[in-house]
């Protein structure tokens, strides 16, 4: 095994385990949290009546329900994930739309129909590959000449204190996750805007375009501080720093994240910033 495939192998495992099970159990929150991101995705994707998009990472269905909607009867979205349980939530909430086909599959790897799609789509589901430009390239050969890519991807960890002000926090406790390197698939893995560029034109797009966008999250989903401290400690970069770790130091590692928490409070919302790319590409 490839150390890119071994890298491939843990994200699938993850995903399939207690990754895809506390994505489900938290699917509306974060919905709700991320309603703005894929707001503004959608909107950049200009997806029309009709056309054939390709959403990859799919998760348990947001963006595939706003590209649903978009494509109409006369359209199709091809919503793929490598997670069983997060792409069977997707299902449940759009049984009844029947321009939707949903895939059980790794996307670097797939074997899609040559040319068939307009539109390659994703929030945050690229940044996970072993091999991203052999992923991106597997892709685009799914796509039409001229077709588009657009996907959102977080910048860097430092700009995006909705992740790191209660990681930090909970590093009070318990050790670092291990460091990941420049070419490791994580969540920021595309921060680096050459990085995504090379990575997209060697896969053979056009150079990209890669737009900043400043926003806010509200952990607490407008249901108080103590819904925003178990949500973190449910989903993302914290939960795994304190999986399998005793109950007195979740409790401690808690309280550590309510402190770290707390001026971000404002009524019942805790706004803390965040720091996206929308990227926008062209096929051949």
């Amino acid at each position: 095994m490839s150390e890119a495939q071994g890298r491939q192998a843990e994200q699938f495992a993850y995903w399939n385990g207690p990754g895809g099970a506390h994505w489900v159990a938290q699917q509306d929150r974060t919905d709700r949290a991320m309603t703005e991101i894929a707001d503004l995705a959608l909107a950049r994707a200009r997806v029309r009546p009709g056309e054939v998009v390709i959403d990859v990472g799919c998760g348990c269905g947001a963006t595939t329900i706003g590209l649903a909607q978009s494509v109409g009867p006369t359209g199709r979205v091809i919503a793929l994930d490598v997670s069983a349980p997060m792409l069977g939530r997707a299902q449940e909430r759009l049984a009844a739309a029947g321009m939707v086909e949903f895939v059980l599959a790794d996307a670097a790897v797939h074997a899609f129909p040559e040319a068939v799609a307009d539109l390659l789509f994703s929030r945050f589901g690229v940044m996970f590959f072993g091999d991203p430009t052999a992923a991106f390239a597997n892709l685009r050969r799914a796509l039409k000449p001229g077709a588009r890519a657009v996907f959102a991807c977080w910048r860097e960890p430092a700009q995006n204190p909705w992740m790191m002000v209660p990681l930090t926090a909970a590093y009070e406790h318990v050790p670092r996750l291990p460091k990941l390197g420049p070419e490791d698939p994580g969540p920021f893995s595309f921060a680096d805007a050459e990085r995504v560029r090379r990575i997209l034109t060697g896969a053979g797009f056009a150079e990209p375009e890669l737009e900043a966008v400043d926003l806010a999250m509200d952990l607490a989903g407008g249901e108080g501080l103590e819904s925003a401290v178990a949500y973190v400690l449910e989903i993302g970069a914290t939960s795994r720093a304190l999986e399998e770790q005793p109950a007195e130091i979740r409790t401690a590692a808690a309280e550590s994240i309510r402190r770290a928490l707390t001026p971000y409070a404002k009524g019942a919302s805790v706004w803390l910033p965040a720091a996206i790319w929308i990227v926008r590409a062209t096929a051949p």
